[in-house]
Order: structure tokens, then sequence, then C-alpha cells
């Protein structure tokens, strides 16, 4: 049962006394509406410059949005009717939040793409609030401020903040669920903790619900040594909580009824053929070994990375060496805090099939954990007692020593971050001649053209950023397995959206290739194409260099692209400035990714 917070005995103060003027300080260590500034600020800066990191970002969420708002789009076998393991509900609520922007002044399709993205940073950054706030004044504030740096300064959060994918809309709903059974102010907050799970497993990806195990396992340990009525109050907050996870579940059935035309239950869909799959399932698109999370944390929050690994151990040590007396409470409160993230590391870990998204979910616990560490291995750093080695080293030295540290891991942040941006942002650029002003004067292209991918079809941004009508057709490449087909344009006879119930055809969930997604060359007005001068090696024959084909395109724009095969790693991995001091070893190579124009004859 939660304790009851202790009531205060307030004394009267006379207005005019200077002491009743002064602000009482609360439990938190900035104001929450400056914490939400700054978290709005590092998540709209990624907004704008952040890249697409996966491709199942373009095709299975900013496809059908895209699909939903002007009719036409490409469509994965994920959302074949056959199939049936997209949630349409999540897709439509980002569709409304692009089609708002429509009814403001200067609305094109990249301004609906960029309006939804700084709506997720919106959502993100008021649930970072949410977090920061609970964190602050269930735990200690230097651990909310901890927290905050954690989130705003790490790569991390500049990948997944505002992603348009079910693992970053699951990752904010996991802060509210943590939240929400984090802060016992008021009473046990169950059922809502369970709701926000519930929301970022039926809405988002359903395995991010699994991090609510050790909340809801703190819960059942405290009831069963509670009394009756105490067990019995359990009880309910657990069924309303179910409840309200259900309703969730029927709202999401009912959307995908509409849409699929078919009764379907996505979210067990998507678990079945993760899990039960007698295709293959997720291990078809590749496998990774087991250290992939480890050296993608790493990069994506170096220090704090260590500090999140380090935190069950340093809380063991820290009660073993210096028992704080708060009783068996609070030390098992502080596991149920930390043990999210090594239970999500480790269940990750142990799957072959890896990606970077499948971590979203746990960014917070990962920040969280790591603040804790960070407040723990400052507390010892900081004892002044002369008879300890801490204590006798100056306070000015130790800080000095922490602060450089810091320094350090902002440093290795920022330089991730910009080498992202600088290496890989082509994509999102290359578009623009294609616009070339507000209402598209000037601008190259005519309507219904069609834009070719070739070998770079996974870097496409979406057809959100294809102006009047344009629509983005395959060419062969080197590429073997099963790329999207297109969703039915059928309008007459056939309703609303017919395309997400319509019949498909050469779509699998096999990843077998199907060679009727492809076009001829000569069909395409545009092509997309890539050129390294620094490979030497032979190129494959249906991955020809087009860009250097001069008789047969025009060069509409290029931007550079980092040569990954050729840049060491170090340069790959961070952002090297191109200075004569810099040794060519460690210079980041560079192609042009380039939108191409068929000359006219």
């Amino acid at each position: 049962m939660a304790p009851k917070p202790a009531e205060e005995t307030r004394q009267f103060e006379h207005p005019a006394a200077g002491h009743a003027k002064k602000k009482r300080k609360g439990p938190y260590p900035i104001e929450p509406i400056t914490a939400f500034y700054i978290f709005l600020a590092a998540n709209v800066v990624a907004a704008l410059f952040a890249p697409i990191q996966d491709c199942d970002e373009t095709f299975n969420y900013w496809e059908p949005a895209h699909y939903l708002s002007h009719g036409y789009g490409l469509q994965t076998w994920e959302y074949s009717p056959e199939y049936a393991i997209r949630s349409w509900l999540y897709v439509v609520l980002h569709a409304v939040v692009g089609n708002l922007r429509r009814l403001l002044p200067q609305s094109t399709k990249m301004a609906e793409f960029y309006f939804v993205r700084y709506g997720l940073a919106l959502v993100c950054a008021l649930c970072q609030t949410v977090m920061f706030k609970v964190v602050s004044s269930t735990l200690n504030g230097r651990i909310g401020i901890f927290f905050l740096i954690a989130t705003v300064t790490s790569p991390g959060n500049f990948h997944a903040s505002t992603a348009f994918l079910p693992s970053s809309f699951a990752m904010y709903m996991c802060m509210l669920g943590a939240a929400s059974f984090m802060n016992w102010r008021g009473g046990l907050k169950t059922s809502q903790g369970i709701f926000w799970f519930a929301m970022a497993g039926i809405l988002g990806w359903p395995f991010a619900a699994a991090l609510c195990a050790p909340y809801i396992l703190e819960e059942v340990v405290f009831t069963l040594f509670s009394d009756r009525e105490t067990f019995i109050e359990s009880i309910i907050r657990l069924f309303r909580g179910v409840i309200a996870g259900l309703l969730i579940l029927f709202f999401d059935f009912i959307i995908n009824l509409f849409f699929y035309k078919k009764v379907a239950v996505v979210t067990w869909n998507i678990v079945k053929y993760n899990i039960f799959s007698s295709t293959g399932g997720p291990e078809l698109y590749g496998t990774e070994p087991w250290t992939f999370y480890f050296k993608n944390l790493a990069l994506n929050f170096n220090i704090w990375f260590i500090l999140a690994l380090l935190a069950l151990p340093l809380f063991i040590v820290q009660k073993v060496v210096a028992p704080s007396g708060h009783g068996f409470q609070t030390g098992l409160r502080t596991i149920v805090f930390v043990a999210p993230f090594y239970m999500w590391l480790a269940i990750f870990t142990a799957q072959p099939h890896k990606e970077e998204r499948f971590m979203y979910p746990v960014y917070p616990f990962l920040a969280l954990n790591a603040s804790m560490s960070l407040h723990i291995l400052l507390s010892a750093i900081g004892s002044s007692d002369p008879s300890t080695v801490m204590g006798k080293i100056p306070a000015r030295l130790k800080l000095l020593a922490v602060s450089i540290v810091l320094f350090l891991s902002l440093d290795v942040s920022l330089a991730r971050i910009y080498g992202i941006y600088s290496g890989y942002n082509a994509p999102l650029s290359i578009y623009k001649p294609l616009w070339n002003g507000s209402q598209g004067q000037n601008a190259v292209g005519g309507e219904g053209d069609l834009v070719c991918l070739g070998k770079e079809w996974y870097r496409f941004p979406s057809s959100y950023f294809l102006p009047r009508d344009m629509h983005a057709k395959f060419v062969r490449s080197e590429f073997r397995g099963l790329l999207p087909g297109e969703f039915s344009e059928a309008k007459t006879g056939f309703g609303f959206w017919s395309g997400t119930w319509l019949p498909t055809s050469g779509l699998n969930d096999r990843n077998e290739e199907d060679v009727g997604k492809y076009v001829g060359l000569r069909m395409c007005s545009f092509l997309v194409d890539t050129q390294f001068p620094e490979r030497v090696n032979p190129l494959p024959p249906n991955e020809p260099d087009y860009i250097a084909d001069a008789e047969m395109w025009d060069i509409v724009k290029c931007e550079p692209f980092l040569d990954a095969a050729n840049t060491h790693i170090l340069a790959r991995t961070l952002w090297v400035p191109d200075l004569e001091i810099v040794p060519d070893k460690f210079k980041r190579k560079w192609g042009r990714h380039c939108l191409l124009q068929r000359k006219r004859t």
C-alpha cells in the first residue's frame, strides 16, 4: 500500500514578512516548464535535421500515411490484408496531424512531413517532462537533472525522439507508464501505468508492454505482504488497468476492421510472426552477433550506457558499504526502477535479428539507470570524510575531474550527431528542385512524372518529397529481396481507401523477390543514384554509374554523401573535421547522392 504523505504543519506568516515573500523550493532542480523547453528544443533539432535511419520508417509508416492523405503510396507486405501485421490506427493518428498542416497557409507535402515531425517532437517532450518530474520528486532532483542531460545530449534521442516508428511511440508511452508506477504521491497509480504500457504495446510495439513487468511484480509482492483490504484494492487496480488495455485493443480492432475489411488482431499477428512464424520470421532480414546492441548503445549514449550497466552493481555496493537504513521497501523499489533496462537488453541481445530501433523503448530507462549511477558515484566522490581516500582529494579537483568527463561525453555526442547529419542527410535535400518555391514556380519535372530508385531504394525518404502526383518506382539493381508494391488507387465503386483491403499480388512474408515491382529505365523521368569516386572495384551489371552517363541523364541536384566503405571507422562513427593536420587515413571520404533527370531528345 502506498505510504500516505505526511501532512505539513504550516505556521501563519504575515504577507508583509520578508521570509514569507521567499519562494519555497519544490522537489524540482529546475522548473518543469524549463525542462520541457529544453526537451522540446532538442527534439525540434532532431525533427529538422535527423536523417531517416531505417527504411521501415519510410515504407511501413510514411508511405501508408501518404496514401491516406493523398490517395497513393507504396505498400509493404505487412499491410496486405492477407497478413495484416501493421495497425492502421497508429498510421491514422499521424496522417491526421499531417492533414492539419494542409489547413494552414503555404502547405506542401514536405511541410506536412515536417509538421508531423514537429508534432512528434512535442509529444515526446511532454512525455519526457512528465518522467523528469516524477524522477525528480520520487528519487532526487539531481537524478532528474542527470536524466535530462543524458536524454537531450544523446545521439539516441536524436534518432528516436521524432522517428515515425512504433518503437518511438512505445518509448513515449513507456515514459508515461513508468512515471505512473513510480509516482506514489496521492496513492498507487497502477491502473494508469497499465493503461500507458498497453498503449505502448497495442498502438506501438507489442513487446514494449513487457517493460511493465517489474512494476507489476512490485505491486504483487507488496500485496502478498499486506492485509485483506490492501489486497482487494490491488486487485481492483490491476483489473481496471486490464480493462483499460482491452478497451484500447478493441478500438484498435475496430479501426483495423474498417481498413482491412476482415477480422484482424494486429497485436497478435505481430507476435505470431516474430515468434511463431513458419516462414522464417524476422531472421529473413538478417542476423547480428550478441555484441550488436552493446556497440550500438555505446555509440548512441557513450558514457551514459556504461553508467546504465553499472546501476545495479553500484546500488548493491552502496547498500553493503553504506547502508541507508531505509529498509526493504526502498531497496526493492530501486531494483524495480533499474530492472526494465537490464531485462530488455538481455531479451533482445538473445534474439538473432537485431535493429537499432528495437532499443528505442528502453532509452528512457537507460537514461534513468545512468542518472542513478552518476548520483551514487558523485555521492561517494563528494565525501568530505578525511578518513577516506576521496575525502583527502580537494573538492575543486574532484569537480574538475567530473566536469572533464561529462564535457568529453558531450563532445562525443555532438560529434556523433553532427557526423550522422552531415554524412547521411542528402536524401532529405535532393528533391527540393522538384518543388522550387511554395507554389512550384520554376520547378523541375511535370505532373505524374516517375522518379525511379535503383540501388539506393532504401534511402528514399517517402512520397511526401514528390510533388504534383509524381510516383516513386523501382528499377532493377542487385537487390534480390522483396520490394514494396503500391496501394490500389481504385475509387469508383470501392469506397474510401480501397487499397487497404483489396487483394494484393506479388507480396509475401518470405522476402522473395517479385520481378513485377520493376519498371524499365526508359519509363523514368527522374532517377536517384549515388556515386562513390573512391571505390575502384568494377560496378555490378545492374548498378552502373548513372551519374557519369551524361548522354542519358542531367544532374538536377547532388549532395555530399559519406562513403562509409572507404572511411575509417573513427570518421564513420564521429564527425572528424577536414583539416590539414588530420591524417588522410582518418579523413572522411565522400560520394554524392544525386537526383538525375532524363535528357530531352
